[in-house]
């Protein structure tokens, strides 16, 4: 009930304690209705596929964001994104809504933890007041700045190196193919302005050329050529390459040109700065004995400990201010981190973490906060950390949506929203709201399995052999050595920042035989969808072919078959200049995406549409056999058989899309399958599935390598690797290594308490 303002009578501005959310029916939602209390903590939960991201993101923070970019001039409209209106009847009494979501933070090599959350702007500053001698302005510190920046790296802290002979083949000449690198071979434009220009001898063997020819081969500088009545600018293949790849950042490459530049590269801190990306000026200037870079290079723990016991009334508040950023970043788990540390390095659920520092000092009020699961990449021991931030966030006055699984962050909710009661067409409804006692006695699939426990295995797997791993020193490793049983399911575990991610993807991952599902998004324009994902397609459009005759071409929207009037997308795009633009149905194909032509071609009765239209389970008994049959049957295993062929990828949940690369990880002709926090983004009762995935692709003879933090998957464990005892400079070791059931009896790490509580119930 709404009470008065203390010394004052209600008004009708009181009564606005509500979102009020009318007639929502974006991508699965069903036609649904519900009111969110304001200023308080609500948990949307529901099994992957549910609709919880169509409510949270796709409706209610979509609008509120596209409402306040309505209040800004068409002309500045024009320069943003523009948003279409979700498919609602009603949203009421929005407030401004701020996402914090898993979104990797760019890939600019220049942005760093420092640079991402201002703490180095700050520290520049301090350094330009108090660092002995002064040298300057803060920008004098900056790596981004001329005036900072080593200028041999350039401020990048990075110099590399080519390996000659991961670019050519020196046995060949330029004509039988000497140029191994991606985009040069022979015919290519690349091929032609170099074999063409005259500089070298484009049939004699590379082996055999002079050292003048060898030179002006790889180094030779920028010349105008004539190739025929063409005039061209000629550049020795290294000087070409450092121009066209190695001028762009790493993550920003597709992934052939990333794999070429990894293998062709060797990257070492730039002599000059030593890594620190600052000139001699810069790091000659100390506070108390240490430089700007080695401040940086600090923990953040140890950094916050440092400038505790640095003083300077000129610099006092801003002092106070960065004291206040780094022990937030302590607080929410960070404290492992560097501020040099690079922002695209983060994880999904570390990127989220950071960006949620940004709004705890904030002084604004209803405001609403979204978080997509934030607790992904936290051991059970640093959950309780977030669900504090949490609740600072509420108690602020602001309204925080979280959509989330784990048990511990429903618990502390307000108010529980919980969609389902399946997936995909399923669900899309509200099977609950309310507190959470009303939860837990509800009867929904969340409900039952909020006191669910997965059980220790009575008799693990015998291992058959195992990998092992000496001396990794990788990050925060310390000479560690530790033995990897092959035949069974391995689970690497600890706190954030324990070292984890060094020692299987810095040790196990390059291994012959290994194959490696990260925690990478699923990259795919909107005609991308299940079918092409997986490769499914291509056997579907055979099938098509040899029972009408015609060209498989036919039976693809991106090719011969597509509508041209939407071009295979089904939906039309109307550009509305500085409005949001409009999506609506192809008039001419129904939204099918193909010619009529191609949609009288039948396959058992049904055209290309009509199968794409198909879910993964009817696929499954249209095609009882061949290649077909065994893609859908790895995704029936994944427990994905609800989703539509033609879906398209970006309406996927973040549990689908996991699943969707386990189901392709699958058939990976690898014996030993290594994977990355598999439980992002599922429901309880989905892990369940994703455990006897798990199983079967170990009791088929494969070996399984899982990091995770989830209980239930720890517990499933044939074995546990636990690293510690903390994170940053405090873990990097091996801690236990042994079955679920011992860690349980005997461990005394953090890893051993909570699951030693879990399994208790």
């Amino acid at each position: 009930m709404t009470t008065p303002p203390p010394g004052g009578p209600l008004v009708p501005a009181d009564s606005h304690h509500t979102i009020q959310v009318r007639g929502a029916r974006e991508n699965n939602l069903a036609d649904i209705s519900l009111d969110l209390p304001k200023r308080r903590l609500t948990v949307f939960t529901g099994v992957s596929g549910s609709g919880k991201s169509s409510l949270v993101f796709g409706t209610i923070a979509a609008e509120s964001q596209r409402l306040i970019n309505e209040t800004y001039p068409a002309f500045v409209q024009s320069f943003m994104r523009s948003q279409a209106r979700p498919d609602v009847d009603g949203l009421h009494h929005l407030s401004a809504a701020i996402v914090v979501d898993q979104e990797r933070m760019g890939t600019n090599s220049r942005s760093t933890v420092g640079t991402v959350t201002d703490a180095y702007t700050m520290l520049r500053i301090v350094f330009s007041r108090l660092g002995e001698p002064h040298i300057g302005t803060s920008t004098a510190f900056s790596f981004n700045s001329p005036e900072g920046m080593c200028p041999r790296c350039e401020g990048l802290g990075q110099a590399s190196r080519i390996d000659v002979d991961q670019l050519v083949d020196r046995d060949l000449s330029l004509n039988e193919g000497a140029i191994t690198v991606p985009g040069f071979a022979v015919g290519s434009w690349y091929w032609q302005v170099m074999a063409r220009s005259g500089r070298v001898d484009a049939g004699r063997k590379l082996r055999d050329f002079t050292a003048r020819e060898w030179e002006e081969f790889l180094h030779g500088g920028a010349t105008k050529v004539e190739v025929g009545s063409n005039t061209l600018t000629y550049e020795g293949l290294v000087t070409k390459i450092q121009r066209i790849h190695l001028a762009k950042d790493r993550d920003a490459m597709q992934p052939h040109i990333r794999a070429f530049v990894d293998r062709a590269v060797v990257f070492s801190d730039c002599p000059d700065c030593g890594g620190t990306r600052l000139n001699p000026a810069a790091l000659s200037s100390r506070i108390n004995g240490v430089t700007i870079a080695q401040c940086s290079a600090m923990q953040i723990s140890d950094l916050a400990a440092f400038l505790a016991g640095i003083g300077g009334h000129s610099v006092g508040p801003l002092l106070s201010g960065l004291r206040r950023l780094l022990e937030s970043l302590v607080e929410i788990g960070l404290g492992y981190l560097s501020l040099d540390r690079t922002s695209s390095s983060l994880s999904g659920g570390e990127a989220q973490r950071v960006k949620t520092v940004r709004h705890l000092g904030s002084s604004l009020t209803d405001v609403t906060y979204v978080f997509d699961e934030p607790t992904v990449g936290l051991h059970p021991h640093d959950i309780q950390r977030m669900n504090d931030l949490l609740l600072r966030l509420r108690d602020q006055g602001n309204t925080v949506l979280v959509v989330e699984h784990k048990p511990e962050v429903i618990a502390i909710a307000d108010h529980v929203v919980d969609l389902g009661p399946g997936a995909g067409s399923d669900g899309g409804r509200v099977c609950y709201t309310g507190d959470v006692p009303g939860l837990r006695a509800s009867g929904t699939v969340t409900g039952r399995h909020l006191g669910h426990r997965a059980r220790l295995r009575e008799r693990p797997r015998e291992p058959r052999g195992g990998l092992t791993v000496k001396g990794a020193d990788l990050h925060n490793l310390r000479d560690v050595e530790v033995e990897v049983p092959l035949g069974v399911l391995t689970v690497v575990t600890g706190v954030a920042g324990s070292g984890k991610s060094s020692l299987v993807h810095g040790y196990l991952a390059q291994r012959d035989g290994v194959a490696v599902a990260d925690q990478s998004p699923i990259r795919g324009s909107r005609r991308s969808n299940p079918a092409t994902y997986t490769g499914l397609l291509s056997p579907i459009r055979t099938a098509f072919a040899r029972a009408n005759g015609v060209k498989a071409a036919l039976f693809s929207a991106n090719s011969a078959g597509a509508c041209p009037n939407c071009g295979g997308i089904g939906l039309v795009y109307t550009d509305l200049a500085m409005m949001a633009g409009v999506a609506s149905v192809c008039e001419q194909c129904d939204g099918r995406r193909f010619t009529p032509e191609v949609l009288t071609y039948r396959l058992h009765g049904k055209n290309i549409s009509e199968v794409l239209d198909m879910s993964v389970a009817g696929a499954h008994d249209f095609f009882p056999s061949g290649p077909a049959h065994a893609v859908l049957g790895r995704l029936m295993d994944a427990g994905l058989g609800y989703l539509r062929l033609g879906q398209p990828l970006n309406t996927l949940s973040g549990g689908e899309r996991q699943r969707l690369k386990l189901a392709v990880h699958m058939a990976a002709k690898c014996t030993v399958h290594i994977l990355d926090e598999p439980t992002t983004g599922l429901h309880l009762a989905d892990v369940d599935q994703l455990l006897a995935l798990l199983d079967r692709l170990v009791d088929a003879g494969n070996s399984v390598v899982v990091i995770e933090h989830h209980q239930a998957v720890m517990a499933h464990a044939d074995w546990l690797i636990d690293l510690g005892p903390g994170g940053g400079h405090d873990g990097g070791r091996v801690v236990f290594t042994g079955t679920p059931a011992d860690l349980v009896a005997h461990g005394d790490t953090l890893t051993a308490q909570h699951l030693r509580a879990y399994v208790s119930g």
